[in-house]
């Protein structure tokens, strides 16, 4: 079976712009160019594009689905095995959120009581499932599979006002980010506050605190560009900034 453009873009639910920039990008590539100048896509294209509409699905930037395809260990049954697992993981976060508004629900309506620590349960969750899932793997290979769970026992075992402060913590630090690189010194006392809120944010996580550790994580922000794109869409440049601030704060002197 072969698909021109259009049909394929038809197939795919996806416009045929879409196509063509994934063909100039180098992500997908048609099978062969016909004699009247047309894309055309075979089996094996079909099969790649829903790949990447996976990795896409899972908020993956192209940049990473095209380094992934393209890598000469890339294994398409594996690859799946892994969309569906985080499907399943997916899936059970909208089951605990659906849980928790029906919960909810029945306590306006009279129909049940619902502890504080219930109304939350399913927000601790998704937090943790999210994570596990954008950044499970390689922070388990940095620190082990022991000190994440530890991490994310402490996270689930939260109560509503720890959760709050938490959250919170977070806003401080991007608003005291935001407002230091106005100055654009990442050890101004402005950065080195933000530097210190990171730490009070790392330490809902941790068990311990080390300088060390804390430099690590500043770095991971820049090298790994999920977590730098989670801080930049922020303000463009604020994972660099920050670790360097936090480089600062630490006295470490890293690169």
């Amino acid at each position: 079976m072969e698909y021109t453009v259009q049909k394929l873009g038809a197939l795919a639910g996806i416009s045929t712009r879409t196509l063509r920039y994934y063909d100039e990008f180098g992500l997908l590539r048609p099978a062969r160019i016909n004699s009247s100048g047309y894309r055309i896509y075979g089996q094996a294209e079909v099969d790649l594009l829903q790949q990447i509409l996976f990795y896409r699905e899972l908020g993956l930037t192209l940049e990473a689905i095209k380094e992934i395809v393209t890598s000469p260990s890339f294994d398409s049954a594996q690859a799946l095995r892994e969309h569906h697992e985080k499907l399943l993981q997916r899936r059970n976060q909208l089951d605990e959120l659906i849980a928790n508004v029906e919960q909810t629900l029945a306590q306006s309506e009279g129909r049940m009581t619902m502890s504080n620590e219930e109304k939350f349960a399913g927000f601790k969750q998704k937090l943790i499932d999210d994570n596990e899932q954008k950044y499970g793997q390689e922070v388990r290979e940095k620190y082990g599979g022991e000190a994440v769970e530890k991490s994310n026992r402490k996270l689930s075992n939260m109560t509503e006002e720890q959760y709050t402060a938490l959250q919170q913590l977070e806003a401080d630090m991007f608003e005291s980010l935001e407002q230091a690189m106005e100055e654009g010194d990442s050890a101004s006392e402005l950065a080195q506050k933000a530097a210190d809120l990171h730490r009070q944010w790392l330490s809902f996580y941790w068990d311990t605190y080390t300088k060390e550790a804390h430099a690590g994580v500043a770095q991971m922000y820049v090298d790994d560009e999920r977590f730098t794109a989670y801080y930049d869409k922020v303000r463009p440049g604020m994972a660099k900034f920050l670790r360097d601030a936090v480089h600062v704060y630490t006295g470490t002197g890293q690169e």
